[in-house]
This record gives C-alpha cells, sequence and structure tokens, in this order.
C-alpha cells in the first residue's frame, strides 16, 4: 500500500475507533485464552449503524463524533438519572449561557423537593450557534428509595425526566447473612406427576416444593417461565421466549382453574378426554412433546374461558388487567396476531386494524391472569411449606427476534444485530442466541421503562430472581446478522443503572438476587456486583486457583454454589464422561477425542482428590458417577461459605442425560426435552419422590453437611 493510501487508511481507522469508544462500542477484546484481538472495522461500522451512527464515511464518522460530544448539551436534563440511596448524585442542566434555571422533584409521593446548585462551573461552548452553559445541581442524600420525577425550568424551556434512586445494596441479599440455605434447582417442565398433561406444571411446582421443604430446603431454582408461542409449534428453550414479561400458559393446571368447576358434563368430558393421554406420557421416558401438550391445553382453555366468571372473580381479573396495563394488552395483541400472521406479513405494519381479533385479545389476557394466580398460589405453598426464601425464577438473557418483545418494544431494542458469546474453551465455535439486544441510548431515554416493568412481572410471585448472564447488565457481545460469532463486539450498557433498577424492584419485592457470572467476564465486575450485594455463582467444576481447583474454603460467600449447571450433564453424566461422547457424537469437539477423554478425566480427578483430602471420598475412588461420589461432591460445597447451595434434582435421582448441550440446533440435538428419570432411565413422579431413596439420602447428606459446617 503506498504511503498517502496508507495515511487514509490509518486516519479512518483512528476515526472510527475513537467514535466507536463514543458510544461505548469494543475496539478489541480478550479472548478467554488471553489474547488481545482486534475489532473489524466491517464489524464496528455495522454495530454503530445498529446503535443509530453514521461511520460509512470518514465525514459521516466526523459528524456523527461531533453530535456524541454536543447531545449532552442540547438538552435541558439528561434522558433519565439513576442514583444510590444516601450517596451524592449530581445532575447536569444545560441552558443559554447566563439563563437562570430552577430545578426541584417531584418525589414519588407527590411531594415537592427543591434542589440546589453546586460549586462546579464548566466554561460555556457553543452548540448549534448558540453559546450554551453548564449548571451542576447536588440532589438531597436524604431522597428515599423510588421513581421520581426530577424538573428544570428555564426561561424559555422546561423539561422533566424520571429520577431513580436505588439501594446501594439489595437489603433482600444482606439478610442472607443469618445463615446458610440450601434449595432444589429443577427444570419445571421435566418435572411431573400421574396429573401433569405431560409437562411439569404450576401445581407441580407447588407440589415441588411442598416436597422440598419437608426435606429442609430453602428455595426451588426453575428455569424461566416465559412466554413462549401462541400455539404450537414451540420453541423448547425456555431461554429463547416470544416476551420476558410475561408467562408460559404451558404451565397451567387446567383443573386447578376455579372455572373448571362450573363446566358441564359435557365439556368436562372432553378435556377429561384431552388429559388421559398425556397423563399417560407422563410415565414414559420418551422425549417431551410441548406440542401436544399445549394443543390439548388450548383446546381445554378454550371451554373454560366460555364459563362465566363470578363477581368476586370478575373483580381480580379487572385488577390484574389494571396493574399490567397497556403491556398486557400489546402482549394479547401480538399473540392473537402471531395466530395468523407468519413474521413478514404485511398485516403487521397495521396492527390496530383487528378484524375480528378482539376475543382472541381478550383470551390471552385472561390466560395471563390464570397464570399470575397460579404462580401465586405456588409461591404460597413454598412459603408456607417451611421454603423460606420461596420460589427463585430465572431471567432469561433476551427473547425471540420474532417474539412479542421484538414487536412491542422495537423501539428500544437494536436492529440488525444479534446477541451471543465469543468463542471460549467449551464452544469454540463462539454462540449466536439470535436474540435482538437493548438499544442502550434508546432504553436510556425511555427511562428503562420496559426494563422496569419487566422486572416488575417476573417479581410479582417471587421468592429471588436468578439473572441468567449478569454480565449482560455490563455488556453484551453483539454479532452483525449474518456474520459468525467470532465477528461480533463487545457493547457497553450503563451497569450502574440496570443493576441499580435490578436491585430497587428486587428490594420492593423483597426478592433476592443471584447473578450467572460465569463465563468471561473483566475481573472488576464480580466486585462491582458484590459491593452492591448482588449474589454471585460457582460451579464445582469451574472453580480454580491457576491449574489446581479452588479450595472450598475460597469459595465466595455471596454466592451460588453448586455442582454442576443445566449445560452440562447431570454429576452422574458428567463424571461418567456424557458430555465428551455427545460432543464427538455432534462433531462438536476441536481435537481428537482421547484428547478430550483424558483431559476431562485428568479435571475431574483433581476435583476429586480435593474432596478425598477433605475426608469426603475414601482413598480406593468409587465407581463414576455413584451415589456416593455425587454425595460426597455436595458434602463439599457445603464446606464452603457460600450462602447458598444450589441441589441439582436431576442429581438427586441419577439422572445421567443432558438437558441442553450449548452450540447445537434442533435437528442435532432435542435440547430441553428431557424428562426426569433415575440412573437407569425409567420416570420420576412427583409422586414417587417422597420415598425415592436417592432423593431422600441427597437431601440429608446437605442438612448433616450444613450442620456439621456451623462454627
Amino acid at each position: 500500500m503506498a504511503g498517502t493510501e496508507q495515511n487514509q487508511h490509518d486516519h479512518t481507522d483512528t476515526l472510527l475507533r475513537e467514535l466507536a469508544a463514543a458510544h461505548r462500542v469494543a475496539t478489541s477484546y480478550w479472548g478467554w485464552d488471553g489474547v488481545e484481538r482486534a475489532v473489524s472495522r466491517e464489524t464496528l461500522r455495522t454495530v454503530l449503524g445498529a446503535l443509530g451512527v453514521d461511520a460509512e464515511t470518514d465525514d459521516a464518522a466526523r459528524a456523527a463524533l461531533r453530535d456524541s460530544e454536543l447531545e449532552p448539551w442540547r438538552r435541558l436534563l439528561p434522558p433519565v438519572v439513576v442514583g444510590r440511596e444516601g450517596e451524592d448524585t449530581e445532575v447536569h442542566v444545560h441552558v443559554p449561557h447566563g439563563t437562570s434555571v430552577q430545578v426541584w422533584i417531584t418525589a414519588e409521593d407527590g411531594s415537592r423537593v427543591e434542589v440546589r446548585q453546586a460549586d462546579d462551573w464548566e466554561a460555556p461552548r457553543e452548540v448549534d450557534g448558540v453559546l450554551t452553559g453548564r449548571a451542576t445541581f447536588a440532589l438531597p442524600r436524604s431522597l428515599p428509595l423510588g421513581w421520581h420525577t426530577l424538573h428544570a425550568q428555564a426561561e424559555n424551556a422546561s423539561a422533566e425526566c424520571a429520577l431513580v434512586i436505588t439501594p446501594a445494596q439489595l437489603a433482600t441479599n444482606l439478610r442472607l447473612a443469618d445463615r446458610r440455605r440450601w434449595g432444589i434447582m429443577a427444570q419445571l417442565y421435566s418435572v411431573r406427576s400421574s396429573r401433569s398433561w405431560g409437562i411439569g406444571d404450576f401445581a407441580d411446582l407447588a407440589d415441588l416444593a411442598a416436597l422440598s421443604g419437608a426435606e429442609g430446603a430453602s428455595f426451588v431454582l426453575v428455569n424461566p417461565l416465559h412466554a413462549a408461542e401462541p400455539r404450537p409449534p414451540l420453541e423448547d428453550s425456555p431461554y429463547l421466549p416470544v416476551t420476558r414479561r410475561f408467562v408460559n400458559p404451558l404451565y397451567i393446571r387446567v383443573e386447578d382453574i376455579p372455572e373448571y368447576r362450573s363446566l358441564d358434563a359435557g365439556a368436562r368430558a372432553r378435556i377429561e378426554a384431552l388429559a388421559e393421554p398425556l397423563h399417560r406420557a407422563d410415565r414414559s421416558a420418551d422425549l417431551l412433546d410441548r406440542n401436544e401438550s399445549f394443543a390439548a391445553k388450548l383446546e381445554a382453555f378454550e371451554l373454560i374461558a366460555a364459563v362465566p366468571r363470578t363477581p368476586e372473580r370478575e373483580a381480580e381479573y379487572a385488577q390484574f388487567r389494571s396493574e399490567q396495563g397497556q403491556g398486557l394488552d400489546d402482549f394479547a395483541l401480538w399473540c392473537a396476531l402471531a395466530e395468523e400472521l407468519p413474521p413478514g406479513d404485511p398485516g403487521w405494519a397495521d396492527p390496530q386494524q383487528t378484524h375480528g381479533r378482539l376475543e382472541r385479545v381478550e383470551f390471552f389476557r385472561w390466560l395471563q391472569w390464570i397464570c399470575d394466580q397460579q404462580l401465586e398460589a405456588a409461591q404460597r405453598t413454598a412459603k408456607e411449606s417451611g421454603v423460606d426464601l420461596g420460589i427463585i425464577h430465572d431471567l432469561a438473557v433476551g427473547v425471540s427476534a420474532t417474539g412479542a418483545d421484538a414487536w412491542t418494544l422495537s423501539d428500544v431494542l437494536a436492529p440488525g444485530v444479534t446477541v451471543g458469546a465469543p468463542p471460549d474453551v467449551f464452544n469454540q465455535q463462539g454462540q449466536n442466541w439470535s436474540q435482538p439486544p437493548w438499544h442502550p441510548r434508546r432504553l436510556e431515554s425511555s427511562g428503562y421503562a420496559a426494563y422496569r416493568d419487566m422486572l416488575r412481572t417476573v417479581l410479582r410471585h417471587a421468592g429471588g430472581l436468578r439473572i441468567d448472564h449478569i454480565l449482560g447488565l455490563f455488556r453484551l457481545w453483539w454479532i452483525p446478522e449474518g456474520g459468525g460469532p467470532e465477528n461480533g463486539t463487545y457493547v457497553y450498557y450503563d451497569h450502574e443503572a440496570l443493576v441499580g433498577i435490578l436491585a430497587l424492584e428486587a428490594q420492593r419485592a423483597g426478592a433476592i438476587v443471584v447473578g450467572e457470572d460465569l463465563g468471561v467476564f473483566e475481573p472488576w465486575v464480580r466486585d462491582y456486583l458484590s459491593e452492591r450485594a448482588i449474589y454471585g455463582t460457582s460451579i464445582l467444576w469451574f472453580e480454580y486457583d491457576g491449574d489446581r481447583p479452588l479450595a472450598p474454603e475460597r469459595y465466595r460467600e455471596r454466592c451460588l454454589t453448586s455442582v454442576n449447571t443445566h449445560d452440562l450433564p447431570p454429576t452422574a453424566g458428567y463424571l461418567a464422561g456424557e458430555h465428551v461422547a455427545l460432543r464427538e457424537a455432534l462433531g462438536l469437539l476441536a481435537r481428537p477425542v482421547e484428547e478430550e477423554r483424558a483431559a476431562a478425566a485428568a479435571e475431574q480427578e483433581a476435583v476429586l482428590e480435593l474432596v478425598r483430602e477433605k475426608g469426603l471420598l475414601p482413598a480406593v475412588p468409587a465407581p463414576d458417577g455413584s451415589q456416593a461420589t455425587v454425595e460426597a461432591l455436595y458434602a463439599f460445597t457445603a464446606l464452603t461459605p457460600s450462602s447458598l447451595l444450589g441441589v441439582a434434582l436431576v442429581d438427586a435421582v441419577g439422572e445421567k442425560r443432558t438437558q441442553n448441550q450449548p452450540g447445537t440446533t434442533h435437528e442435532q440435538y432435542r435440547n430441553w426435552c428431557i424428562p426426569l428419570a433415575d440412573a437407569d432411565g425409567a420416570p420420576v413422579l412427583l409422586d414417587d419422590l417422597a420415598g425415592n431413596p436417592r432423593f431422600s439420602s441427597l437431601t440429608k447428606t446437605m442438612r448433616e453437611a450444613l450442620a456439621a459446617a456451623r462454627p
């Protein structure tokens, strides 16, 4: 390349990277192997374009860079202000130079709070031909937690924005320090009883909570219960929902809907006929069939929805609709449209032309009310059964690109990109989750309303919330559409706002928060989460100190620690090398299978040797995946200082099959379709769980190990 061309190339590269930095787009990143990699210019341009920033030419990039510098100065107030309770929060107000301005707060309770100007002088600057000054105002430290409104009044302009005061630390998590607790972790759809319709449901959740409470558990952690498609075929993955705010009616127990009792004999006979083959399926270890179950339930729901409600029930329904507001109406409308219109159909452009769909909109609103009531009943059962934390829900990292949230919240989502993860040691091709990300600036400009409303709905009947990939509140790996995961880059978010609002909504709901903070992350992130009293996650097989397994006493206290995760085989299967065999069969290995088996065996042996050193296993190795080995590994977690310990239900019954193999398609492996079964592959129903020797033995191990670990 000639010198002049090289100079132009370098100038363009520098300008592009300055613009990316201004919009918090990473221009390089550190991989799992410790190597820093530069992000391509093509990726930067595409990602900036998704943010609404034109970087196609040098002139456009220069103009965009100047706009990014002037944007705060063009606003009287910021789009939103998020502060911490009891701490200093300053707000910059921009007005024509020499203009006076008054600032005050309308608190959540309606009271007015005056705001004083602080001594912080900044030289005025010319903005769009107007000499503009900046005044700094210091918000009172005494502001209570909550959602307030900040106002500014200048001579010829006024503005207001949301003001959110969040907890410095999540008080509900701080209260966990009183004692250490353990609980059951389960994939609800896989946990069935003889009364299930082929899929575990909300009544099964209540029963699981009662059984767990009888064994001394303090929580039941379940997979995301977010809504899937309004009719079959359904997406199997609970981590790829159509919305994160509303709930999947697949989990409704039909017979527990109060109006079921008022059905006439013919309608009841029809529902019983629908349920009978699904009850038989409960006793099979074959793969779960969500479509068959949901199709039958939808027919039953139609019959029950036609039953008149009592005045009391009608009032309860009206209250639910009022509480959920426009968000519920929008979701129900999407469901009604999605029943008929495929993605991309022109009918989506004119959604208010319901064409007789009003009854369907009402039907889908009603289904959400039934979900809400049955979730409330499950949480109540859990608390009454001694499960003091109750049910911990799971929040997926994103949503389907063709789902309800992608349609109703398109103004705060970024187009032309999807979310995933860069290549790592477990997924050496990287991952593309096919989910549209939050647009950081548009979400901020909206006052984080969609994020807040989502959290409030998920937390309505939750004792806690697990945040899948909580690192996504700090940064997400954006992948240009049509590109591979290796062609992405990180886009950073205002973590102070996102984590703060999460803490505020959880504290108001009386819920704890656990963040899944595994994978590639910047070291300070875990320190920040701990500072805010947000719990992390530790998986026994992943905790290392250099090249040695981490000693139990060095685990984190503010943490949910468990032996395994749903992205690995159950412990018995993991010890038997099922993960290597499966990845070999699927062509996912990046090295010869013999090397992979040897490496996996060496990693497991290192952990087992540490367990033996603690006197939890005999010197003579037990058979791979034996009950004694599994229980020893769980007893080992009790030696850690972690406040929360998770027991996977699959480990409590001897299951070996992998629930989810990341990086695979539906055709390669049927993820999220494995029913609960024992070591011999026989189905395990809730009806038999209380008398299951392996379940009783592992829960006893947890009780005794925690009792022995008390100082």
